[in-house]
């Protein structure tokens, strides 16, 4: 048995017995038992069609490497309340930048029944290393992009036999299963992206990992009762929803099957959605393609929205933690040193209490070129965890004017 031993009484976690977070002095109750999260996706990362791709922002890539530096960050993530992650067999993305279809970064052989060393010699390392800590890791089998790469529903069915044997033969007492992410993204395989063959697929996880704790995504806003009711934690995703289509989401997955704990494993920047979570009392996980989603990625608290971020999940525990300044509670993001590709940049306006602003103005060389109503506030929107890249020359002169509710104004250049 670990050092962490996770288990679930109604829509509570306990870790040790001890209901998560209630061994704090000062945190609040409210917050007892939840589980905050991040999508860490790509710590097993490795791509064998062309590792050679990776080495950029500064940096080379290196799978060892890579999955190590996530160990090192976690004591850190760890003091502002993070108490879970999520890390793929066969990764997430890159979205922005790699076509995730050229990437071949997949744990499993084609018919499901070999797993691939190297990859289990860094999940074990990563879940020990959680284990000691007192975390947890959600380990996610399936992603959408690399489903092909497994041959067809049989081997699927294998894939899931293999790798939660894999798991109960390590005696692991800090995962949880999610069987796919987003489930409902269709490559193909009907057994997985049919609610009734992912509720067979939940059960078969659950009996070969020797009753692990089992559940499955769909995708932002999407749910399924018969997964609901197979699963002992109801993961659902947040990405793309505006805080009351959430609010509507967890209502939905709580009547389909009461007195479960539901934790979002999978939502965006925009971390104002952290005041429907706590205010449902449910689990949410921080999701930031650039700073946490493209290889070769610095999995430390860095500047800007991974800093919010953490400063207002240990708010919400009742953590204490330094205050922010207030002339440092707005930054401009995306022009940090080394940070393009193709000659892109993502720019956004990171901000501690998003909720304060209504619309950001961005210019570039004293022209206004685009304005952003919706959190995260980023350059060419498309969605909370979504947006375009935009070509940057090293001499162009960025501006941002941040119109703020009160009727304030505040420029970040």
């Amino acid at each position: 048995m670990g050092k962490t031993v996770l288990t679930i009484q109604g829509e509570d976690f306990y870790i040790n017995g001890q209901k998560t977070y209630s061994e704090i002095v000062g945190s609040k109750p409210a917050a007892h038992g939840l589980l905050m999260n991040a999508r860490f996706i790509q710590g097993l990362f490795d791509d064998k069609a062309n590792p050679e791709r990776f080495n950029r922002f500064g940096r080379s890539f290196d799978p060892d490497k890579n999955t190590d530096d996530l160990i090192a960050s976690l004591p850190e993530w760890y003091k502002y309340g993070l108490r879970a992650f999520t890390v793929g067999l066969q990764g997430g993305g890159p979205c922005f930048t790699v076509n995730n279809g050229s990437i071949r970064n997949n744990l499993f052989g084609p018919d499901g029944k070999s797993l691939d060393p190297a990859y289990l010699a860094r999940l074990d390392r990563l879940i020990t290393a959680a284990d000691q800590l007192g975390m947890v890791v959600i380990v996610s089998y399936f992603y959408p992009g690399q489903l092909p790469r497994i041959k067809d529903g049989r081997s699927v069915a294998n894939a899931v036999r293999t790798a939660s044997r894999f798991l109960k033969s390590k005696g692991y007492t800090n995962v949880i299963i999610e069987v796919c992410n987003e489930m409902d993204v269709d490559r193909g395989h009907s057994i997985i992206h049919q609610p009734e063959g992912m509720a067979v697929l939940i059960e078969l996880a659950k009996e070969e990992s020797g009753g692990m704790l089992v559940g499955c995504s769909g995708g932002g806003g999407s749910s399924f009762r018969e997964v609901s009711e197979a699963s002992d934690v109801i993961l659902i995703h947040g990405n793309g929803c505006s805080r009351q289509r959430y609010y509507n989401l967890i209502a939905k997955v709580r009547e389909y099957s009461p007195g479960k704990p539901v934790v979002n494993n999978e939502d965006s920047q925009a971390i104002g959605q952290l005041k429907v979570a706590y205010n449902t009392h449910t689990s949410w996980g921080y999701y930031n393609n650039m700073t946490k989603q493209e290889p070769p990625t610095d999995w430390s608290i860095t500047r800007g929205e991974d800093q919010f971020f953490a400063w207002r999940m240990a708010e919400g525990i009742g953590i204490d933690v330094p205050a922010i300044p207030e002339e440092d509670q707005y930054y401009l993001q995306g022009l940090e040193k080394d940070m393009t590709y193709d000659e892109k940049r993502w720019l956004r306006v990171a901000s501690l209490y998003p909720e304060k602003i209504d619309y950001v103005e961005f210019y570039c060389n004293g022209e206004c070129v685009y304005s952003c109503y919706n959190e995260p506030f980023s350059i060419d929107y498309r969605s909370n965890w979504s947006q375009g890249g935009r070509k940057v020359d090293t001499k162009d002169q960025w501006k941002a004017v941040i119109y703020l509710r009160d009727g304030q104004v505040i420029e970040r250049t």
